[in-house]
């Protein structure tokens, strides 16, 4: 244990952000660094509690409780407050390759399960996760280590993003060749090109990237699979294939309208940002160029990408931004019904919203509202969203569902709308050339544990396989496909995914 009144003696902090109208000014990440006070006290506030919930893994009622990757928490909290640095990096990478993706975007279950969020506020894990990381790098503890030998295994791994990295990087390590396909012109997924900056640094992916290549790692770029190279030349040329490209399907907004410009998928938005911000020739010919320069903006979808959304269009200049949620506001406080380990399903205030309110002074977010058609200008450029309030009752069936509220139509004036409404599954091409089986929701069929698809060889892993998820999830997911590689391989393994 850390200090045996921690929890009683200091009071939870987190790090301090730049102010709002600073930071829209600009790209750059926006979380000020703690200093080795604070995360003294932090720590501190751990009590290495006998059941320590905060790195469980588990899924009550659908949702994450704890951390998915099982990081020992209460042991690299412990080492930090000691002033054992080095020691608390080795405790943190033994569970998760990469603290400095989930350091930065990830939502901490491992906080919403904490146990001193039941007196107090829980412990701030994932700014001193954050921490640890970077003072790894700072101080150089963290250098390519590639493997000492090597197995004549050849692994493909398809997808660059936070599950195919992960399976890459222990597969790697265990001796194994890889090469990692990405469709993109820069490796990363999801971390390069659906993660604005903001939050995010590119450089910060980079820098990991480079680790891995300096590890042996081989990564091949504006190479799509079932496109560029047949998909069943990977099954051919590689003793094991794993496919980890994403659940990258959106979910479309089909009313009356929707053909107008001016309407775009939330990834289009964010890719074509990110691309330009990058610089550099695009993979696309066509590639487009999305601003929201002077324009009001309407956001549709509540998430993490509705709320990158907003971030990215009020560092273009937007007129106005407003972001629609077909549910009810939640809660201020934890209801009965949601209680404590499970994830406190509670109103938050993300760094997009408290943008828009500190710019416009309202909050953009409205809720209970659904859009029922776009209306157009004489140059089929969108100019309108009519809308309706919804209230949510019991079917005959006991299931809960929007119903229309009579009176409650609105006019919205908009020149550019963005759908966040979440992803349907992955794309078809490559898993239809490959005949691999699907799931009722399309996803890539895998066996349990075992990550294995409908082929033999052939493995799934990260949104591909479970549906859009974290990114948390998806290294999960990524060091289990490793193993079980690894074991299809090798016939046994040390990788502990």
């Amino acid at each position: 244990m850390a200090k045996p009144t921690g929890f009683m003696d200091y009071s939870r902090e987190t790090q301090t952000d730049y102010p709002p109208q600073e930071r829209i000014l600009h790209w750059k990440e926006f979380h000020q660094p703690f200093s080795e006070e604070s995360l003294n006290r932090q720590s501190a506030r751990c009590m290495d509690c006998g059941t320590p919930f905060c790195h469980t893994g588990t899924l009550i009622n659908g949702m994450a409780s704890g951390c998915p990757i099982h990081n020992l928490i209460p042991e690299w909290n412990e080492l930090v407050y000691r002033g054992l640095w080095k020691q608390a990096l080795e405790r943190l990478l033994k569970t998760n390759n990469f603290p400095e993706f989930t350091g930065r975007v990830c939502p901490a279950p491992c906080e919403g399960s904490c146990t001193a969020g039941l007196v107090t506020s829980p412990v701030a894990i994932k700014s001193i996760e954050h921490a640890i990381i970077e003072k790894g790098f700072e101080e150089g503890w963290i250098h390519p280590e590639p493997p000492l030998k090597r197995t004549g295994k050849k692994v493909a791994v398809v997808g660059s993003g936070p599950s195919g990295l992960a399976c890459a990087d222990l597969l790697n390590k265990a001796g194994h060749s890889v090469t990692v396909f990405e469709r993109a012109d820069r490796i990363g997924g999801l971390l390069m090109y659906g993660i604005p900056n903001m939050k995010l640094d590119k450089s910060v992916v980079d820098r990991r990237v480079n680790l891995m290549a300096d590890e042996g790692v081989v990564f091949v770029t504006r190479t799509e699979i079932g496109k560029d190279m047949p998909a069943d030349m990977l099954v051919k040329d590689y003793d094991a294939v794993v496919l980890c490209g994403g659940a990258t399907k959106p979910r479309d907004l089909q009313v009356e309208g929707r053909e107008l410009k001016g309407i775009h998928f939330a990834m289009e938005f964010l890719y074509a940002n990110t691309r330009n911000l990058l610089g550099g020739p695009s993979r696309d010919a066509d590639a487009i160029t999305i601003s929201a320069r002077n324009k009001d903006v309407l956001v549709i979808g509540g998430g993490d990408t509705g709320t990158d959304c907003i971030g990215t269009s009020l560092r273009h200049g937007c007129r106005s931004v407003t972001q629609f949620e077909i549910l009810p506001e939640p809660p201020h406080a934890r209801q009965a019904d949601n209680p404590w380990p499970e994830w406190p399903k509670v109103l938050k205030v993300d760094y997009g919203q408290e943008e828009a309110m500190a710019f416009y002074g309202r909050d953009p977010r409205e809720f209970s509202i659904t859009t029922k058609r776009f209306v157009g200008d004489e140059n089929s450029n969108v100019k309108e969203a009519h809308t309706i309030q919804v209230e949510w009752v019991r079917d005959a069936n006991g299931r809960m569902g929007p119903k229309e509220i009579p009176g409650t139509e609105k006019v919205w004036p908009v020149q550019e709308v963005l759908l966040a409404m979440g992803f349907l599954g992955p794309e078809d091409q490559m898993l239809e050339q490959l005949g691999v089986a699907r799931d009722s929701r399309s996803n890539v069929l895998a066996d349990g544990e075992h990550y294995g698809t409908s082929l033999p060889g052939v493995f799934t892993a990260g949104d591909m396989r479970r549906g859009q998820s974290l990114v948390v999830w998806a290294i999960h997911e990524g060091r289990g496909a490793a193993r079980e590689v690894d074991r299809y391989l090798m016939g046994s393994t040390e990788i502990k995914g």
